[in-house]
């Protein structure tokens, strides 16, 4: 399939991509479940899965909501609209729709909606505000909007610093940037809901200081083995450079006194009022 039919993204949607992406679901799935039981998603609820990538968060809210409940999952990409409908298939889930829609460009499936949940999503999109007001838009009066969106990606660091981590951190930004999103999105979010009819019920920072035994240390570390390849693609970085951070990092991963922190997640759920 073409790269223009496929309507990439600037971290790619290829085979790599997705299975780093499960890699990441599965770390930050015990946050993200103890997120939606605290704002109150529960079996029978109507719940739209904004920008739902590959459909792991969408077959886990789908086992929430169960039979009386409802997941409308919306994506772009043509490789994860796939990959969804297949474990939808595979796990024989009969309460899941999945639309292949721009979320720029396309109206979002018609509501309302008792849940919605976005994870990193605005700070890709050319106009966040705007996939906002399409939420508000969507979701029935008492909803609740969850979101996980950056807030300072800065805060990603290594300690002992290794300059390479960095300067790759820097270029991931640049490149992110280049292609109209902004990583640090979340700190404007908030304003936004309040414009578009949400009252915000709470923000709480997701920040973890992790060492190489740590499971979630594989959340940012798969993201740097397979975004180098992409940082190349791209034209951004050369092999040189590339095999420099992955000596780097595989040195930080065999010390003891290594550590890193996480760029910095804020967790918000608003309530349509």
């Amino acid at each position: 399939m073409s790269q223009s039919k496929e309507r990439d993204y600037v971290l790619g949607t290829h085979d790599e991509e997705l299975e780093r992406l499960g890699v990441q679901h599965r770390a930050w799935q015990p946050v993200v479940l103890d997120c939606w039981e605290k704002a109150g998603v529960t079996t029978g609820s109507r719940v739209l899965d904004v920008g739902a990538g590959p459909g792991y968060a969408t077959v886990d809210l789908a086992k929430i909501v169960g039979a009386n409940g409802r997941v409308v999952a919306v994506e772009r990409s043509s490789n994860f609209v796939n990959a969804i409908k297949n474990a939808v298939r595979t796990q024989s889930l009969s309460n899941v729709d999945v639309h292949n829609l721009d979320l720029m460009n396309d109206e979002l499936p018609a509501g309302p909606y008792d849940f919605s949940w976005c994870r990193w999503v605005l700070c890709f999109v050319s106009d966040p505000e705007l996939l906002v007001k399409k939420i508000a838009d969507a979701t029935r009066k008492g909803g609740r909007a969850v979101f996980h969106e950056y807030g300072q990606y800065t805060t990603w660091l290594f300690f002992p610093q290794r300059p390479s981590l960095e300067k790759f951190r820097t270029d991931v930004i640049a490149t992110w940037r280049e292609a109209g999103g902004e990583p640090d999105t979340g700190l404007q979010l908030p304003a936004w809901l309040t414009k578009n009819g949400f009252a915000v019920r709470s923000v709480v920072p997701r920040i973890f200081c992790l060492q190489p035994n740590d499971y979630m240390w594989q959340w940012p570390s798969q993201f740097i083995q397979v975004h180098l390849l992409r940082l190349q693609e791209l034209g951004r970085i050369d092999a040189t450079f590339a095999d420099k951070v992955r000596a780097d990092l595989a040195a930080a991963e065999k010390e003891e006194t290594s550590f890193m922190l996480t760029p910095l997640v804020l967790e918000i759920v608003a309530e349509k009022v």
